[in-house]
């Protein structure tokens, strides 16, 4: 019999999987097979968070596959090593697998080619609606600013949804580990796994999402982006399924930000576009960041939601990464770093250039935008609910006063502001030499 083999990798589900579906219409047996590489430790993917809720995906992918005949493969080691034993012992005449846009993803592929050669087949638009490079602005490699590259995006041909398959063979030979359990750092981690994404989104709708989505105490976001980061659910699938205009721009933004990562790898670590910053370095300020202890009620609420969840609000991100490269003038790369070691949808595209965009070394049209964290408080949590479901030190202080702790005299146990509130915008404005020009 023929045999094929389904390497997943940031794409654990059956629904709409070109990966899987290639390898089905490829040969009479498909081996679905997971590595865990050990290279991944040096990327920063393999963090506690994420290392749980990867073993709750692999456990779910494996019921789903045994469900249809067939049952995952785990192995350990460098994948090259790993997909040629298995190649191997099994015959296989082809090897599909997801295209990625990291500098691990793009070396994984290159070595996987150099050994295979025509064997393998990379599938672009497993991972995004629209694979990174599809679509370009005339005489360049890729879009800089986001409206004109959403335009194209929407003009763009997205490929058909692909159904689950119904029937799936394994070759009885071939053996692999148990899925692997890490325990998480944060209590309040979400389940992985598809059956947990497809059950999430089956009990969310877009259909209001721009009125409520910046709503920090509503909580009215999707809470999909785990499921998408690990590719427990398609990006292509949600984006044909949503009605709200607003849902399908962030799947455009989350395209946006793979396809200029694709285009410049060093994004990853370095400025996208430079402002000569010289960075403000407080271990002291910083570290209070990390522990929600800013003494800016807002900042601090999303700070120990991340601990607790994994997760953070949208806006909340927004807010404490301003607060921590415009505020308080830290290298956003000390933030990004943060996040990363927490995040359960820590993605490198989105987290490095989502973080430049705030910072304003990214792709953002107003670099020096500074995002009050006292007036963005009382437009997205106007009653202090989110507040004081975050900081119980703060949980009796009434309405929008929980914001501004400091103005009743302090408060038991609550730190004073590490900035004076006055002084939002000095540091980077002294920074970026901005002195002097209209607020």
């Amino acid at each position: 019999m023929t045999v094929s083999i389904a390497l997943f990798t940031q794409d654990l589900r059956l629904h709409d999987n070109p990966v899987l579906h290639a390898a089905l219409a490829d040969a009479e047996q498909v081996v679905p097979l997971f590595v865990l590489d050990p290279e991944l430790a040096a990327t920063g993917f393999a963090v506690p968070n994420r290392l749980a809720f990867l073993g709750d995906c692999l456990a779910d992918l494996d019921g789903s596959l045994r469900r249809i005949g067939g049952r995952l493969v785990v192995r350990q080691g460098p994948v090259v090593t790993e997909l040629a034993r298995l190649a191997e012992q099994t015959g296989a005449r082809s090897v599909h697998l997801a295209g990625g846009v990291s500098t691990y993803a793009r070396q994984r592929e290159a070595r996987l080619r150099e050994h295979f050669g025509a064997r393998l087949h990379v599938h672009d638009a497993s991972l995004t609606v629209v694979a990174p490079g599809a679509v370009t602005p005339a005489g360049k490699d890729h879009y800089a600013v986001f409206t004109p590259y959403f335009r194209a995006w929407q003009q763009a041909g997205h490929r058909s949804v692909l159904p689950a398959p119904r029937r799936l063979r394994t070759p009885e030979e071939v053996t692999g580990l148990a899925v692997p359990k890490t325990a998480p750092d944060s209590p309040g981690l979400p389940p992985g796994g598809e059956t947990a994404g497809r059950r999430r989104l089956r009990g969310w709708s877009a259909e209001g999402y721009e009125q409520v989505h910046d709503d920090l105490a509503g909580d009215g976001t999707s809470r999909l982006s785990p499921y998408l980061h690990f590719g427990c659910l398609s990006a292509t699938e949600l984006a044909a399924q949503a009605g709200d205009a607003a849902f399908v721009r962030q799947l455009a933004w989350r395209d946006f930000h793979h396809q200029v990562l694709a285009a410049r790898p060093q994004a990853a670590r370095e400025d996208y576009r430079s402002r000569g910053d010289g960075w403000h370095v407080s271990e002291q300020e910083v570290e209070a960041w990390r522990r929600g202890l800013t003494g800016y009620p807002v900042v601090d609420a999303g700070m120990r939601q991340l601990a607790h969840e994994g997760w953070m609000h949208n806006r909340a991100r927004l807010l404490t990464a301003s607060f921590l490269t415009k505020t308080l003038y830290q290298d956003w790369r000390i933030g990004a770093r943060h996040f990363l070691s927490l995040l359960v949808d820590g993605d490198l595209a989105n987290n490095q250039l989502n973080w430049q965009w705030v910072a304003g070394t990214g792709t953002d049209t107003r670099p020096n935008r500074v995002l009050n964290p006292l007036v963005q408080a009382d437009r997205f949590d106007p009653d202090g609910a989110y507040v004081r479901r975050w900081v119980p030190e703060l949980a009796d202080v009434p309405g929008r006063a929980v914001h501004r702790p400091w103005a009743l005299g302090g408060r038991p146990g609550y730190p004073a502001p590490l900035v004076d509130p006055a002084q939002n915008s000095a540091r980077l404005r002294h920074g970026r030499g901005l002195d002097g020009a209209p607020a």
